[in-house]
């Protein structure tokens, strides 16, 4: 998984970090919530952690930033003891989980692995993006006509439109879509993409696919 914590006390901001890189995570480090905003824009990310207290944007000002965006990272908050309606606040704005300072490595650690579990069984219903309706539950894809995707191709286009206009690597692509134990390498992601760019024209689209065998990808509308 790749992770974004936001934290502007530099010790805690390391020690986290810290942690999470020997979990074998990937983690970026933003130290105000601008810019928490801007790498949550050009980065997909499968966790982002917010502090509510932080300098140029607040923790809460960013959360609600990201979600304007369309954005559905999960999104956890960092709350200092006391600061109750702030909990509420962040819930209600759009952030799904909290921990409460101080907290334990152990249980942020925890929360993580329970993440992830999800997110290798998650799958969205509908989604809409562009000219797009994509449809995971009978894997259909519409536009000006509809046509059918294979289960891989539907995971791909979700992790896509769930990105769209963000560079994509072809690891975070193979690491999202196929499952860990499959066999699988650049080329059956290319042989994927197109295929999704095939179908996209044959529905009569104005959403492409960007890039070459190499990568990165991008989804725009």
């Amino acid at each position: 998984m790749r992770i974004l914590v936001a934290e502007d006390e530099q010790q805690l901001s390391h020690v986290l970090s810290s942690a999470m890189t020997a979990s074998g995570y990937q983690v970026d480090i933003a130290n105000n919530g601008q810019e928490a905003v801007e790498q949550a824009k050009e980065n997909a990310y499968d966790v982002i952690i917010l502090d509510i207290m932080m300098p140029v944007k607040s923790g809460l000002e960013a959360l609600k930033e990201i979600r304007a965006t369309g954005n559905r990272t999960y999104i956890m908050m960092l709350t200092a003891m006391g600061e109750e309606d702030d909990k509420v606040t962040g819930l209600d704005t759009g952030a799904d989980d909290y921990l409460t300072k101080p907290f334990s490595l152990k249980e942020l650690l925890a929360r993580l692995r329970s993440r992830q579990r999800r997110d290798d069984s998650y799958q969205v219903d509908v989604l809409e993006f562009g000219d797009l309706t994509l449809n995971g539950n009978d894997q259909s894809l519409e536009s000006r006509n509809s046509i059918s995707l294979t289960n891989r191709e539907n995971r791909l286009l979700q992790y896509f439109i769930l990105n769209a206009n963000k560079e994509l690597s072809v690891n975070e692509l193979i690491s999202h879509v196929w499952d860990e134990n499959d066999t699988v390498d650049q080329e059956d992601l290319w042989i994927n993409i197109c295929y999704l760019r095939q179908k996209l024209q044959a529905i009569q689209s104005q959403v492409t696919i960007s890039g070459e065998k190499t990568g990165p990808f991008m989804i725009a509308g």
